[in-house]
């Protein structure tokens, strides 16, 4: 995994609602961990643009829902700035399941994929 092209604004705690964007079976996600979040007591960890997640499927097929997997944040409402000066902001919260080591679990995606999210994991565009 590459490190963040640009300082992306962490929107999205511990306990934010997620649309999926994949074709896995799952429809809404909800945060519950942040990989790799270095915090100060009593903050809630949150994540942005790239981030690894470890989310709770909260509706979907039966199979499932109640599952607790790693996903990775592809689009967030919240505007963040591009080392160009350019802003970018999208129309929801958006998630991408994918394995341990970063490869995408379904196979197609839905919707726009942030740039910032494409670069760190190259496998989720392919």
């Amino acid at each position: 995994m590459k490190g963040f092209g640009s300082k992306v604004t962490r929107a999205l705690p511990n306990g934010a609602r997620l649309f999926c964007a994949d074709n896995t079976g799952a429809k809404e996600l909800e945060i519950i961990a942040v990989k790799n979040y270095k915090g100060v007591a009593r903050r809630l960890p949150s994540a942005g643009v790239g981030s690894m997640v470890f989310v709770s499927v909260k509706k979907g097929t039966p199979e499932m829902r109640k599952q607790v997997l790693p996903a990775i944040i592809i689009r967030q409402r919240k505007e963040y700035r591009r080392p160009d000066g350019s802003r970018i902001k999208f129309e929801d919260n958006a998630a991408v399941i994918v394995t341990p080591d970063g490869n995408p679990k379904g196979s197609e995606i839905k919707g726009p994929v942030a740039k910032e999210a494409a670069e760190r994991l190259a496998k989720i565009i392919h």
